[in-house]
C-alpha cells in the first residue's frame, strides 16, 4: 500500500482524505486575511493550510521588475507589486502561532531554494513544489535533502517530465521511508471540465503504486474533486478564497468558505459510501428481504 507518514498523520492508501485548502497568494499580502482563510479552512473540515513563498528577487525574471501594472495598491513595478503580495517572516511567526492554536497543519509551496531555507525554521510537514518547479532539478534536491517528505504537483507536465523527476527525487526519504506524493493536476485557472481529465489519478497509482497519489484542482464547482476521490485520490488540495471576485490570479479558481464546507462534507460523505467492494446483505436489507424476495423453484 502507499503511504507516507507525515508527523502524527498518515497520507495514503486505506486513510481519510487529506484535504488541504491552498490558501496560496488569495491573501494578497494581508495577514488578517491570511488568518480569516486559515480559520475558514479549520472550520470547513481542511488538514491543511498551505500557502506560496517566494523570493521575488530570485523569482521574477529581471527584465520584468520594471514593468508596470496596475493593481489595488495603485500603479507599480511588478517587483514591488511581488513584494507587496509577500508575507514576511513576522507575519510567518504569527501564521505558525495560529495554526497550532487551531490545531490545523500548515506548509507552504516554495518556488526558490531561498524560500526552502526560510521555511525550514517551521519544520512544514511537508514541502509541496508547485506544477511550474517539477522541471527546477535543483529545487527539488534541496526540497529532499531536508529529510521531509516532498509533494509535486504534475500539471503542464509529460509524462516523461513526470518520470524523469520522480527518479531524481527518489520514491523514498532518508531511511528508506516512503516520502513522495504526486498530485495529477491540469495547470489551467479556471479549468475546463474536459481538461481535467482525473481518469489520470488511477493512471499514476498503476505508474508509481508506492507513491500516495492526489488531484490538485482549479476548476470551478464541486463535483470533479468527488470525482477524484471516487478515483482514489489519497489528498485533495483545492484553493481557497474569501470572495472569488477579490484581486488575484488564483480567485476566479477558488473555493470560497461555504463551498470548502460542502467540499468537505461531499468527500467525508463520498469516503463513507465507497465501502470495500465486498458483495453482503446488511442487516437494514433482512426486513425488506424477507417481505419482498420470492424464490421459485425450477
Amino acid at each position: 500500500m502507499a503511504n507516507v507518514d507525515i508527523g502524527a498523520r498518515r497520507i495514503g492508501d486505506g486513510e481519510p482524505v487529506y484535504i488541504i485548502a491552498e490558501i496560496g497568494i488569495n491573501h494578497n499580502g494581508s495577514l488578517a486575511h491570511a488568518k480569516a482563510l486559515i480559520a475558514g479552512a479549520k472550520r470547513a473540515g481542511a488538514d491543511m493550510a498551505k500557502f506560496q513563498k517566494r523570493n521575488p528577487e530570485v523569482c521574477v525574471p529581471k527584465d520584468q521588475w520594471g514593468v508596470e501594472r496596475d493593481t489595488p495598491w495603485g500603479r507599480m513595478s511588478y517587483i514591488d507589486y511581488r513584494f507587496r503580495v509577500e508575507l514576511g517572516l513576522e507575519d510567518y511567526l504569527e501564521i505558525d502561532r495560529y495554526c497550532r492554536d487551531l490545531g490545523i497543519d500548515w506548509t507552504a509551496s516554495c518556488w526558490d531554494e531561498d524560500s526552502i531555507e526560510f521555511m525550514e525554521r517551521f519544520e512544514p510537514p511537508f514541502y509541496k513544489l508547485a506544477s511550474a518547479s517539477l522541471t527546477d532539478l535543483p529545487l527539488l534536491r534541496k526540497a529532499r535533502t531536508t529529510g521531509r517528505p516532498v509533494m509535486i504537483s504534475t500539471g503542464m507536465s509529460t509524462a516523461e517530465e513526470i518520470r524523469t523527476t520522480v527518479e531524481i527525487v527518489g520514491l523514498h526519504g532518508p531511511g528508506g521511508r516512503p516520502g513522495l506524493f504526486i498530485a495529477h493536476s491540469t495547470s489551467t485557472y479556471p479549468c475546463k471540465l474536459e481538461e481535467l481529465n482525473v481518469r489520470m489519478i488511477p493512471s499514476l497509482k498503476a505508474a508509481y503504486p508506492e507513491a500516495p497519489i492526489g488531484y490538485s484542482g482549479h476548476e470551478t464547482g464541486l463535483a470533479p474533486t468527488g470525482a477524484a476521490v471516487a478515483l482514489g485520490a489519497s489528498f485533495i488540495e483545492r484553493h481557497i478564497t474569501l470572495d472569488r471576485a477579490m484581486w488575484g490570479t488564483d480567485q476566479a479558481a477558488s473555493v470560497e468558505i461555504g463551498g470548502f464546507e460542502r467540499l468537505v462534507r461531499n468527500i467525508r460523505d463520498i469516503e463513507t459510501s465507497l465501502g470495500d467492494g465486498v458483495k453482503r446483505v446488511y442487516d437494514s436489507e433482512l426486513p425488506a428481504r424477507r417481505k419482498l424476495r420470492r424464490v421459485r423453484a425450477q
